[in-house]
């Protein structure tokens, strides 16, 4: 890959992978995900726009199996409005689930096959323990550095992220 980053300087795509514990997204790892949907794998997989990966192994592992799963994305605290960086991560999910509400909702999804729900409402059961326990492994100091929060940040910034994983 060839990018650039703000400054001009190259991308350094292995170290963004080792910091934030990602695996690169490899062409058989795409192959794979052609042979198990029996379709062309998204232009996002193809043309490299997706460079890395967490647990898409597990998830092709459970497609594989018959199993359900779900596909959750939403919204980090990089801004107070949706951008056009949040549009490829819902373009792709999109089409990976056949699954902010009203920023979503403008990008025409199918309503039939798409649920759009709040925290509010959801957050509860096995969801939220997850939450709790992903809170109690995480130091501030680990999200600081990973987030670059500081210390004029409002609280949610901080516990965004155990919700988000």
């Amino acid at each position: 890959m060839g990018s650039f980053g703000q400054e001009g300087g190259k991308i350094d795509y292995d170290k963004l992978i080792d910091k934030f514990g990602c695996q690169r997204l490899d062409p058989s790892l795409i192959d794979r995900v052609e042979r198990l949907t029996l379709r062309r794998a998204h232009v996002f997989l193809r043309r490299g726009v997706f460079f890395a990966h967490r647990d898409f192994n597990d998830i092709l592992d459970a497609f594989e199996r018959g199993e359900k799963f779900y596909l959750y994305t939403g919204r980090g605290p990089s801004s107070e409005a949706l951008h056009l960086g949040h549009l490829i991560p819902f373009m792709f999910t999109q089409r990976l689930a056949r699954e902010n509400a009203k920023d979503i909702i403008a990008c025409v999804f199918d309503i039939r096959r798409t649920f759009i729900f709040s925290d509010f409402d959801y957050v509860g059961g096995a969801f939220y323990r997850n939450m709790v326990e992903i809170s109690k492994r995480v130091t501030c100091n680990q999200v600081v550095g990973h987030f670059g929060f500081i210390g004029e940040d409002h609280i949610g910034k901080y516990s965004f992220p155990p919700v988000q994983v």
